[in-house]
């Protein structure tokens, strides 16, 4: 009978116990991404403060495409990644407003 109490007295493989991998593949992959997205919103952050300085005048059509190009990645990298609105800071959700209202 001891023996039968022993197995009892184990975690059972699935019983929530980890092991010494952390929080498991799905938090890692979903931090990769946020720090992924973090350097898209960075660059077209970037983007647009080159927009506004006089000595990027010449060229401000060539950057307002690449900022939307970026903004087109972001909207994608958030959809296929299932992130929501909420996962970025609030520069980056004003960013994104601002560039909706440009465009209408």
């Amino acid at each position: 009978m001891k023996h039968f109490e022993d197995h009892q007295m184990r975690p059972r493989k699935g019983d929530g116990h980890r092991g010494k991998g952390g929080p498991g593949a799905k938090t890692f992959r979903r931090g990769r991404a946020m720090d992924f997205l973090e350097r898209l919103q960075v660059k077209r952050t970037t983007l647009k403060q080159q927009l506004v300085t006089a000595e990027f005048q010449e060229i401000n059509q060539v950057i307002l495409g690449e900022l939307k190009a970026i903004e087109l990645v972001i909207n994608e990298f958030i959809k296929h990644f299932e992130l929501h609105e909420g996962d970025g800071n609030k520069e980056d959700r004003q960013n994104q407003s601002d560039l909706k209202e440009d465009n209408n």
